[in-house]
């Protein structure tokens, strides 16, 4: 089965949101992955990694998977019109809409989440909600044709789930074992529940000017998609 997935890339994205499921999908048989981006020029990731996108949102073909990876680089993409129209136009075509971590946002911002259930980082995940979807804590969440993974990581866990869903769990299982995928965290502190309240304290403090810029910008992309959605409706 011929298969074309995109994935985003821009400023600040968080690499391992997208590199994690680039190498899921890189394994699947005759599967065609593509890194897309606003145009051909190199994008810098959060931690400095710099990404060459494939294809531009223009030259993009249409794609089969497209994936929305999540970071920093996502609160400006809440109101980033041209983005948002280029993942509704590829999503209208799409066999699966996903996204990792705060991609889910970017999901929302561009209406297609209403009514649906989502995941999204933890720190994030009750955002969803301004965008008409039902957060949900679970790492891997389907719901219709849209598949969201939870906090970076859970990128991982979504694409090899997806390939399970469209070749088969035998591709799965394999690809799971030739990437060694067998996470043992050595603290056991990736959630809030296992992390503890002072973790938890921490990390929010860490976070809090950047969490506080995407609630706005949430606030303000929520308003202006039921402002076009309102305009749509005779």
């Amino acid at each position: 089965m011929a298969l074309t997935v995109g994935l985003l890339v821009f400023p600040d994205v968080m690499q391992l949101d997208m590199t994690g499921p680039h190498e899921v999908f890189a394994h699947g048989p005759d599967c065609r992955v593509l890194t897309v981006g606003k145009s051909l020029e190199p994008v810098r990731a959060s931690g400095g990694l710099r990404l060459l996108p494939d294809v531009s949102h223009v030259d993009c073909p249409p794609l089969d998977v497209i994936c929305v990876p999540g970071g920093a680089g996502t609160t400006p993409l809440l109101e980033d019109a041209e983005t948002l129209e280029f993942v509704r136009r590829q999503a209208a075509g799409c066999r699966f809409v996903t996204s990792v971590c705060t991609g889910s946002l970017v999901l929302g911002a561009a209406g297609l989440l209403v009514g649906r259930r989502a995941a999204c980082h933890w720190m994030s995940r009750d955002l969803l909600a301004a965008f008409g979807a039902i957060p949900d804590s679970a790492r891997v969440v389907r719901d219709g044709n849209v598949m969201t993974g939870g906090g970076v990581t859970a990128g991982i866990d979504m694409a090899l789930t997806l390939m399970g869903e469209l070749y088969g769990s035998t591709v799965s299982r394999r690809i799971e074992l030739a990437m060694e995928y067998a996470p043992a965290p050595p603290f056991n502190a990736g959630r809030p529940e296992t992390a503890g309240p002072e973790d938890e304290a921490a990390t929010r403090a860490a976070a809090a000017e950047r969490q506080t810029a995407r609630a706005q910008a949430v606030d303000r992309a929520a308003r202006a998609l039921n402002h076009a959605e309102g305009d749509s409706h005779p």
